[in-house]
């Protein structure tokens, strides 16, 4: 067989199975559907020696899903180039209404060879682990969420209508456990709710306190504290903005980071015509969740708490001042919006992109501190 300087190699994987399609180098070179093969590393290792003794350089990809980042370790291990594409940007034909594992893996196959497919940023296995870390707590929270639905519910349904301004708080809680139900069943039913809510705060207790101990361990827990010198961000918060965004140093500019949060205006122009939307809200949705979460306490004047001043007082001083910066700013921001007539809601998304901004800036000057060192 002919030897081929460069072949490109793309994988649709799945639970158990793996399509592969090849493409020859060159615009007119052979695209082919190789066949299926085990999802498994033996498997993709007699796949690769194959493929190795009958083409000069191999070229990888495959679109980043529910199977993880394995194969794509694999194959740097191997010492093979290997693209994770991006699902939201791979072309897909409006009209092409047939889909199958084999008809994927050449469409990607032809789209790695034109260079049409955008990566992913591949974490390493620490990072990945201190994600799911993250990710487990976000998730005790949603269900923590759930269940005080559940005894709120079960509450109305009664006629229990709590008086209170707060909800949830020491008030409410002896409000709860005081309630007298008429009926045993009734008064199991409710015990178990609340035992429910407890277990679900202890939780989320346990995956907080694993959190901030796996920090200094962690290849970007250096720049935890410093952005809890900003307003609003705290060590979790913090934490789970850098586990879902990752190497801040990865963007080029801080227009990048706002693109890849989703807070940049989608846009429908043609000719003249010049039509701006809401935001896109691609990218990380965790991430861009945290940051507008953070961003509503800028609502209040520019000031520093007590709490606060040993957060930012551990910080370098040109975080310290970035971070100022950034009050002062923000918090002008949203007061101006407001008074153009902008909902809340649409201020403080506007204040979380500028927000990621400030994120941007500090990274980058823990990285000059550092060079600087």
């Amino acid at each position: 067989m002919e030897e081929y300087s460069e072949t490109y190699v793309a994988f649709d994987t799945s639970k158990l199975r793996n399509a592969v399609a090849i493409a020859e180098g060159g615009r007119r070179g052979e695209v082919r559907f190789f066949g299926e093969i085990d999802n498994t590393e033996a498997a993709v290792r007699k796949l690769v020696r194959k493929l190795c003794g009958q083409h000069k350089r191999l070229v990888f990809c495959y679109e980043a899903g529910p199977t993880g980042y394995g194969l794509y370790r694999l194959l740097k291990e191997l010492g093979y180039e290997c693209l994770v594409a991006a699902p939201s940007l791979i072309a897909k034909k409006p009209g092409d209404r047939v889909k199958n594992n084999r008809r994927d893996a050449l469409s990607l196959v032809r789209q790695l060879r034109a260079g049409e497919l955008t990566g992913v940023w591949v974490p390493d296995e620490h990072h990945e682990a201190m994600r799911d870390l993250s990710r487990a707590r976000d998730a005790a929270v949603a269900d923590l969420r759930r269940k005080r639905q559940q005894v709120s519910a079960f509450c109305l349904r009664l006629g229990r209508v709590y008086k209170g301004e707060t909800k949830w708080g020491r008030a409410h809680l002896n409000w709860l456990m005081s309630q007298k139900l008429p009926h045993a069943e009734q008064r199991i039913a409710f015990e178990e709710m609340l035992l429910g809510v407890r277990q679900a705060k202890e939780r989320i207790e346990r995956l907080e306190a694993a959190l901030r101990a796996s920090l200094p361990d962690w290849s970007l827990g250096h720049v935890v504290p410093a952005l809890m010198a900003m307003r609003g961000i705290d060590a979790i918060s913090a934490t789970t903005l850098l586990c879902e965004i990752g190497d801040l140093s990865r963007f080029p500019t801080p227009r990048a980071l706002m693109a890849f949060l989703g807070l940049v205006p989608s846009e429908d122009s043609t000719g003249d015509r010049i039509r701006r939307g809401p935001i896109t809200k691609t990218g990380n949705w965790r991430a861009r969740r945290t940051l507008v979460e953070c961003s509503w306490s800028y609502r209040h004047p520019p000031r520093v708490g007590r709490d606060k001043a040993a957060k930012v007082a551990a910080a370098p001083r040109a975080v310290r001042e970035i971070a100022w910066k950034a009050q002062t700013r923000l918090s002008a921001r949203y007061r101006h919006l407001i008074r153009k007539g902008k909902l809340k809601t649409v201020a403080v998304t506007a204040v979380a992109r500028e927000l990621s901004g400030f994120i941007w800036s500090i990274n980058r000057a823990l990285l000059e501190k550092g060079e600087a060192a």
